[in-house]
């Protein structure tokens, strides 16, 4: 497990089976769209200028995504647990 930190401050916990898969997901223009509509406290999460960085997933981090990833439904769609609450 893998979490994503925008300008240092981490946003979501993903798995990937590699660093260098995992560096690929900060990549995705889908990802950059989402991070950049979604908000937090009324911020966004991510702004055109903002530096997204890889990294392993601590053990809360990996908590959060292990219950995220059990309150889904199986799929093929990625599961992203959030680690910043979002807003409505």
């Amino acid at each position: 497990m893998f979490t994503l930190e925008v300008d240092g401050k981490p946003i979501l916990t993903f798995e990937a089976d590699r660093f260098r898969e995992a560096q690929e997901l900060g990549k995705e223009r889908w990802l950059h769209a989402d991070l950049s509509a979604l908000t937090s406290n009324g911020v966004p999460l991510m702004n055109a200028n903002a530096r997204l960085s890889v990294r392993p997933a601590n053990l809360k981090e990996a908590n959060i995504f292990g219950q995220a990833a059990a309150a889904t439904k199986p799929s093929e769609d990625m599961v992203l647990a959030y680690l910043v609450e979002l807003d409505s």
